[in-house]
């Protein structure tokens, strides 16, 4: 594909680019961040215009604040307007209909006129003798416009219309929202070789794709879900660019009633990057592996679960961020393989963590309906057949959940079992190494 250059003269009547000072960003699990920094612009006495350029493209232009430190000083923002009609050949063909170019093909030929058409493949111009000429553009090789139209842009643009009585730069605390950023937690997770502890680590992965790159900022996450009003959801990936040490880990605080974890250095979050910093040290806690059959959602399926208390008594006691857990186990060899990956929420201190790791291999399960009777015209009876498989060498605890839905009783059972809710028991199996055991219950329904 041909490099086709574009020139033309920009001429810009507003007044400075500023750059930021004491950066702090905030971002949220929700595709949010709020950046705010402190700027110096430059005002005119009286009504004029400011530009401000170096801001992200997918910024929430309503949410912008600027506030003057000096209060001595009066300025008024008259009227905000957020430019984000960026340069492209198309525009720039669209804008100068009617207009004087000139093109230059790979041969060194120059075609100038008139512009009264642009279409993907082709111009057409009209010259100075009013010849109409059609120029192919796969053989141009430059076009020259004689200057950036008005209301084009080269980057996303904050203009302020202001009225000032003052004439010289300004301190103030610059801020907004915008979208295209957010963080989650990935966790790793070792198995020792008995299955008993579980070695883990918290990292943040933070996501910038919000079209600027904040340099040298103080860098807070906040954990937790807050609310918004009609926001749209938008993530967006990027390259992997940085992994930094467990020395770089953040700092945790609640706050408000949310918990905020805070880098107690200056970090960089280039655009389109994601960036990785540890948020704990390595932590040992005991785990349990249980397995379940619940055969309304995994019919043939045993899963297996592996619980830990994140409590300190237990080798962990920190908030944990919502996100993504892996797990692991050394072999013989020392070689490292993956067990399986399942997604916690937002998990406080001494409460219970359960992960889904997968369906055991050597365990299966089958759900029957034996029999289905009505006793009157608003009783139904059904009896039912669970049939546990253990293929594995040594015996096996099974638990059992299934789903009742409606008012119902269970009028008899093979079994004790544990009313969790309105709709759903849950009761536990020993099935014995290399055989498989069946359980029977009766349920009766009672319709309106």
């Amino acid at each position: 594909m041909k490099k086709i250059i574009i020139t033309f003269i920009i001429m810009l009547t507003t007044t400075a680019f500023s750059t930021a000072e004491d950066l702090f960003v905030t971002v949220y699990n929700n595709n949010l961040g709020v950046i705010s920094e402190s700027r110096s612009l430059d005002f005119k006495a009286g009504i004029g215009i400011i530009s401000i350029k170096d801001i992200p493209s997918e910024i929430d232009a309503s949410s912008v604040r600027f506030d003057i430190i000096d209060k001595s000083k009066k300025i008024n923002i008259l009227e905000q307007n957020f430019g984000y009609d960026l340069v492209s050949p198309e525009k720039m063909y669209a804008r100068y209909i009617d207009e004087n170019i000139e093109l230059i093909n790979e041969n060194g030929n120059v075609y100038s006129g008139t512009l009264i058409s642009y279409e993907y493949r082709s111009v057409t111009l009209v010259d100075k003798s009013g010849k109409i000429r059609v120029v192919q553009l796969d053989k141009i090789v430059e076009v020259n416009f004689p200057a950036l139209p008005d209301g084009l842009i080269t980057r996303p643009t904050l203009f302020w219309r202001y009225n000032s009585d003052y004439n010289g730069k300004v301190d103030g605390k610059f801020s907004y929202q915008t979208s295209g950023m957010s963080w989650n937690a990935e966790y790793i997770g070792k198995l020792n070789r008995d299955e008993t502890e579980l070695s883990i680590s918290g990292w943040a992965s933070i996501n910038n794709s919000s079209g600027k790159s904040y340099e040298s900022a103080s860098l807070k996450l906040v954990a937790g879900d807050i609310h918004r009003a009609g926001f749209p959801v938008d993530l967006r990936g990027g390259k992997v660019a940085e992994v930094l040490s467990y020395e770089d880990r953040f700092e945790e605080k609640e706050f408000f009633e949310y918990h905020l974890y805070s880098l107690p250095r200056k970090v960089t979050l280039a655009n389109n990057e994601q960036k990785q910093i540890s948020l704990f040290d390595p932590a040992l806690t005991e785990i349990t592996k249980k397995y379940i059959y619940i055969p309304d959602s995994n019919p043939e399926s045993v899963e297996v679960l592996l619980k830990f208390n994140n409590s300190e008594a237990k080798g962990l006691g920190m908030p944990l961020p919502a996100g993504r857990v892996r797990i692991f186990k050394s072999d013989d060899d020392e070689s490292l393989i993956l067990l399986g990956e399942d997604n916690i929420k937002h998990t406080p201190r001494n409460e219970d963590v359960e992960l889904n790791v997968g369906n055991a291999f050597d365990l299966k399960g089958k759900l029957t309906e034996l029999n289905s009777q009505m006793i009157s015209s608003k009783i139904e009876e059904k009896e039912f057949s669970v049939e546990l498989t253990n293929r594995k060498k040594e015996s096996v605890l099974i638990d059992v959940e299934k789903q009742l839905v409606g008012n119902w009783e269970i009028t008899s059972a093979d079994f004790e079992f544990e009313k969790i809710d309105a709709y759903r028991i849950r009761f536990t199996a020993n099935v014995s190494a290399d055989s498989k055991k069946n359980v029977k219950f009766t349920v009766r329904y009672y319709y309106r």
